[in-house]
């Protein structure tokens, strides 16, 4: 069984998006290739054949893990979260206390996590040591490097 996993709208639709995509285009594009193999003789020396069945096994491996995802994704109502302290989906507004460098963070779920955009996932070391922390309190958070101070200086919801 499959971790529940939380999403929000924007992160859930991308997934149910993928998901419908890989069904309903990918799944009839592996079929043809596999037909279209098949028709070129015989199958036990046919390259194209084995790739083409290969590729449709892993799509479908693709297709049952999203889907297993999907069936487990919860839909995170964001006027109900807590702002007092570090939840998924909170804004956080941080400060190395190492080098005084301030940093501004979304914690998200895993599959959302995206670093250029400042969504980093709940799961990783950094979104881990943040959880529960309200402003003001330092996280001490080991990464592969040693341990890093944080100083949680703003929580939103925006």
């Amino acid at each position: 069984m499959s971790a529940i996993s939380y999403y929000t709208a924007e992160g859930l639709k991308k997934l149910r998006e993928e998901l419908d995509y890989l069904k309903s285009v990918m799944r009839p594009k592996a079929s043809a290739d596999i037909a279209e193999a098949r028709d070129k003789g015989d199958l036990s020396e046919n390259a194209e054949y084995d790739a083409a069945k290969e590729a449709q096994g892993m799509l479908e491996m693709r297709i049952a893990k999203l889907e297993e995802v999907h069936s487990n994704a919860r839909l995170i109502d964001e006027t109900h979260l807590d702002v007092s302290k570090v939840l998924v989906l909170s804004n956080v507004k941080i400060k190395n206390q190492s080098n005084g460098m301030e940093l501004k963070y979304r914690l998200v779920a895993e599959s959302e996590a995206d670093l250029k955009t400042g969504k980093i996932s709940v799961t990783s070391p950094i979104g881990k040591g943040l959880l529960g922390k309200k402003v003001g309190d330092i996280a001490e958070i080991t990464v592969p490097n040693g341990v890093l101070q944080f100083e949680i200086m703003e929580i939103s919801r925006d």
